[in-house]
């Protein structure tokens, strides 16, 4: 495991990791088993607690290439992973000749990104490699092609002496395979790699095969045939689907991703075994013990889970829409990290921003919904901004500049809004209290391992370089790094992939907040006999992000509080607090689901429930005996739209019980 990094996860698709993996002393099959099953959120998230470029080492070339196939392969060893699928190719081409070798390249192509083919040509042509090889492959060269990659642009470089000895080095090893020994190996290789391939593909290399042997080979058409049931690009993390397990050995269930393949359009498959994520995993878990689900095996439980994600994103999107966004998670591997990483919600922010992923990730930093409506990344969620730390007092403070439209400063100064009573000092506290409850990646708690690997503007994190959050995060490192030197810090920074995921949703909770405000704002507004908020005040008074202590949770700032001004002397006022959820819920289980909404109700309750002691001095004259009053109801606000459970009857079932179970609290969507 990479010094001071995060352990990785325990398991991928619900199997275990093995205790002492990776052995990298170990055979390729042993090093890959554990990771068969991944999808590649869990792929990348893997990788945090392993040294990469040592384990890309270990394995053999081919093997290299199964692993690249799970997912984007972290930044420290993706150059390593080019020049072993470069090498690949060459054994491959070599050995096998570049009719049978055309098939495994094939897939090394399908299960890359463009800007890992881009390198491996590059590297070939350098080596001046490419007219003996790619430029020998029909199939591969349209394919690239299609890509925009046509060979054309690779040209390989000038004769060199050394290209002499070389050529006489692979005169002689050409001899010495037509040995029978030599054959019967041959044979072996090929045979294992083909075992090793998708059903498809070992299905088109059977064709080319039996097409040889009969003498009928035609490249332009034999290999090319084989695939017209092929989706191209879908291999990019295949292993997901098609990963199962029988008494702990894993076994590879082909036909679920022939099936996949054939009932999915391509970029609806890839869009889904990409930005899915953590929705496939719950989906088939929280499904498969219902209904037709039940009995299912794993591969089948993915395989549906799988459909209904690739439905739901044809519905949203569209077929033109599903393809654009396939082309851009395709297009680099920077791309299919954020995706896989950030969900539904960085897979349509990549494609908002057309592909760049640097906007993307700014777009998801400032979390603003109005921007394209998307929901925030699957799996994630914005604690209320109510759950916050212990400020000494809510006081009245200046209403500090408003940032002009158009305009995004850096830092939580962008989330600063003095109209609403969010200083810069409420942020600051709320943001604290979400970043300690983040389940997020950690770095080390080990001061001088933090120290040493401090970040900085010039050598920022992997993936934060030119990000608007970098001196925001550089900030709260060294502030939390400090904390630990003092013994007052109980958990270590987040990893710069865990801060800017907490960061977006906590910017998402303070837009959605303020959406409701003013929905809030417009219902008092008018009669109160066509309220639907407010019915019950005459005059209602709202106030945001009021500070509210209890003894037993201490001071909060509840979201919203509304007081009633009109209240006759000597009657203590109305009052009633409001607490919003950014939460994403849409693929929630029935029991999960409900098991969510009663711990959201019962905090809700316990921290703007009750008797509260309002802190805020310019209420003072409304509490007419102190500044202890009773809270006569609480509303907890989920956000609606694309975050709201997909089964009206689980929602329903899940509202109903919290309410049974947390009487004193409204549960309402928006």
């Amino acid at each position: 495991m990479a010094q001071g990094a995060a352990p990785a996860p325990s398991s991928c698709a619900g199997v275990a990791l093995p205790p002492g993996w990776p052995d990298l002393s170990a055979r390729d099959e042993e090093l890959l088993a554990p990771l068969l099953g991944c999808s590649p959120a869990e792929f990348v998230q893997v990788q945090q607690g392993v040294d990469m470029p040592r384990l890309v080492e270990a394995l053999e070339d081919w093997g290299a290439v199964r692993l690249g196939a799970l997912g984007p392969v972290r930044d420290d060893a993706a150059s390593l992973l080019q020049r072993k699928r470069a090498a690949f190719l060459l054994t491959a081409t070599e050995l096998f000749g570049p009719v049978q070798a055309e098939v495994p390249i094939l897939f090394l192509l399908h299960s890359a990104h463009d800007d890992e083919v881009r390198e491996v040509l590059r590297l070939l042509a350098a080596d001046k490699q490419l007219g003996q090889t790619l430029a020998l492959m029909p199939t591969v060269r349209e394919e690239l092609e299609t890509r925009g990659m046509p060979l054309s642009q690779y040209p390989d470089r000038a004769e060199q002496a050394s290209d002499v000895l070389r050529g006489l080095g692979r005169t002689a090893r050409d001899a010495l395979s037509s040995s029978d020994a030599s054959q019967n190996a041959r044979f072996m290789a090929l045979s294992t790699l083909r075992g090793q391939l998708p059903l498809p593909y070992q299905r088109a290399f059977d064709e080319v095969e039996r097409a040889r042997r009969l003498q009928h080979f035609a490249p332009s058409n034999v290999v090319v045939g084989s695939f017209d049931s092929l989706t191209f690009g879908v291999p990019l993390g295949f292993y997901h689907l098609v990963a199962g397990t029988s008494h702990g050995a894993y076994t590879l269930s082909q036909g679920q991703y022939e099936q996949a393949t054939r009932e999915l359009a391509p970029a609806a498959l890839l869009v889904s075994l990409y930005a899915g994520g953590k929705g496939l995993r719950i989906l088939s878990q929280a499904r498969g013990s219902t209904g037709a689900m039940r009995g299912l095996q794993p591969s089948e439980l993915r395989l549906r889970a799988l459909q209904e994600m690739a439905r739901q994103w044809e519905a949203r999107l569209g077929v033109d829409g599903l393809r654009e966004m396939a082309r851009y998670i395709r297009t680099s591997r920077k791309a299919g990290e954020l995706a896989a990483v950030g969900g539904v919600d960085a897979a349509l922010a990549l494609r908002e921003a057309r592909g760049d992923v640097a906007k993307a990730q700014a777009w998801l930093s400032q979390a603003r919904p109005e921007r394209s409506g998307s929901p925030a990344a699957r799996g994630g969620a914005s604690k209320g901004p109510g759950e916050v730390a212990s400020v000494a007092n809510d006081t009245a403070r200046p209403s500090p500049k408003r940032t002009p439209a158009g305009q995004h400063p850096s830092g939580l100064s962008s989330l600063v809004d003095g109209e609403a009573s969010l200083t810069l000092e409420v942020v600051e506290a709320k943001l604290r209290r979400v970043e300690f409850e983040s389940s997020g990646p950690r770095l080390s708690g080990d001061v001088a391992l933090l120290k040493e690997q401090r970040p900085t503007l010039e050598a920022p994190p992997s993936g934060a370089q030119g990000h608007p959050l970098l001196s925001e995060y550089i900030a709260y490192y060294d502030k939390r790094l400090t904390e630990l030197e003092q013994g007052t810090a109980v958990k270590p920074p987040l990893k710069w992939v865990g801060y800017e995921r907490m960061r977006g949703w906590f910017a998402r909770g303070l837009a959605f907040e303020r959406l409701i405000v003013k929905l809030l704002r417009a219902d008092a507004a008018l009669p109160r006999a066509k309220r639907r908020f407010l019915a019950d005040f005459d005059r209602p008074r709202i106030e945001t992000y009021v500070g509210v202590r209890k003894p037993e949770s201490g001071l909060r700032f509840a979201d919203v509080l509304v007081i009633e001004e009109g209240t006759p002397a000597g009657t203590l006022p109305r009052v009633e607090t409001f607490s919003f959820k950014s939460r994403d819920l849409s693929l929630l289980g029935e029991e999960t689901l409900t098991a969510q909404m009663k711990a959201d109700a019962s905090d809700a309750l316990g921290y703007y429930g009750g008797t509260l002691d309002i802190r805020r001095p310019a209420l003072q004259p409304l509490l007419k005996d102190g500044s202890k009053v009773p809270v006569q109801r609480v509303r907890l606000v989920y956000e609606g739209g694309a975050l709201k459970p997909g089964i009206i009857d689980f929602l329903n079932r899940a509202v109903n019980e919290a309410r049974k179970e947390v009487p004193g609290v409204e549960v309402l969507f928006q």
